[in-house]
């Protein structure tokens, strides 16, 4: 009796070692990855998640989730279950939605920006002896009838940084004058920038039948052509300063990794590469730009909107905007 006792004793034993050693492997194995959620414009080189991983030891899945907007409505809906450990790409507009709902552990850091603008082909308008739009006024006049596309701004950070500029510049009532005038010109409304883009524009693949995109100020510098030129040009009159951040993921398995990503964001080899892989502006100063940014892509001089309350009003304003667009 007594072997038998001591036989189930050694086996109970050997069986809580084997448990334990499984644990610790699952943990380890958990510690030395990352999750990361992204917007669908986001780009990370292979080159430069290896270098993090030679940092740190952690290598990382990225996940993407649509438009900004797109993505931190999953995350609100996802935030007692996190889908990652990290995001990047929440922006300015939808940063205050984040943090009311419990998203982040801790604070946002910023990443990169950009100018949200209006860009037109010059190309296209050269072709037809037209003239191209001077400011955001004249895309409701009858000669750019049907020629412009947009993003809605209940799905897109650009399309909600086109809705706050509009009422920025023309004040309350007329912002919804002005909806209503782009709607009677025939302007196609897109759930978000890439369709937008790389679909509609025709400035970008030569494709798209629209001249006319909601885009960004530094999108002219990734349109050069071979006689050095870029075939589009962006309109600085009424452009939204979008700023990007990174976070930490509330309930994040590994938040300790996440935390030293956020970090590599800032590094000068990540923040070197904005300019050229996403088109925006590095957030940590001196960093040096490629030398077309100087000619085609500048930033306003005087970006307005920053000074709305877009939490307060969000709501208000984009039912505004569906009851006109969607009516």
């Amino acid at each position: 009796m007594q072997k038998l006792f001591r036989n189930l004793v050694i086996l109970v034993i050997s069986i809580f070692a084997t448990s334990t050693l499984a644990g610790c492997s699952n943990a380890s194995s958990e510690s030395n990855e990352i999750t990361v959620v992204v917007h669908d414009s986001v780009i990370i080189s292979d080159a430069l998640l290896a270098e993090f991983k030679t940092q740190t030891g952690l290598a990382v899945k990225i996940i993407r989730a649509g438009d900004a907007g797109a993505m931190t409505n999953k995350l609100v809906l996802t935030k007692d279950q996190p889908i990652a450990d990290a995001v990047y790409g929440i922006d300015n507009i939808f940063a205050d939605v984040a943090n009311a709902n419990g998203v982040i552990d801790g604070n946002l850091t910023a990443v990169n920006y950009g100018d949200v603008c209006m860009n037109y082909d010059r190309l296209w308008f050269a072709k037809r002896e037209q003239a191209a739009p001077k400011d955001i006024r004249e895309l409701v006049q009858p000669q750019f009838d049907g020629l412009t596309v947009l993003q809605n701004p209940n799905t897109s950070s650009t399309g909600l940084a086109f809705l706050a500029a509009t009422v920025a510049v023309f004040g309350d009532p007329g912002y919804k004058t002005y909806w209503q005038q782009l709607k009677d010109n025939n302007v196609k409304v897109t759930a978000g920038w890439e369709d937008s883009y790389f679909a509609d524009f025709s400035g970008s693949s030569g494709k798209g039948e629209f001249p006319i995109v909601l885009s960004y100020s530094s999108s002219p510098a990734s349109e050069i052509r071979e006689d050095g030129f870029s075939q589009t040009e962006a309109l600085l009159d009424s452009c939204y300063r979008q700023t990007e951040f990174a976070g930490v993921l509330t309930k994040a398995k590994n938040k300790a990794g996440a935390e030293k990503f956020v970090q590599f964001l800032l590094s000068k080899p990540f923040q070197s590469s904005l300019a050229e892989s996403m088109y925006v502006y590095p957030i940590v100063p001196g960093i040096e730009l490629p030398e077309a940014w100087q000619q085609f892509a500048p930033v306003t001089a005087r970006p307005v909107g920053g000074e709305l309350d877009l939490n307060a009003n969000r709501e208000l304003w984009l039912k505004a905007w569906s009851d006109i667009f969607a009516g």
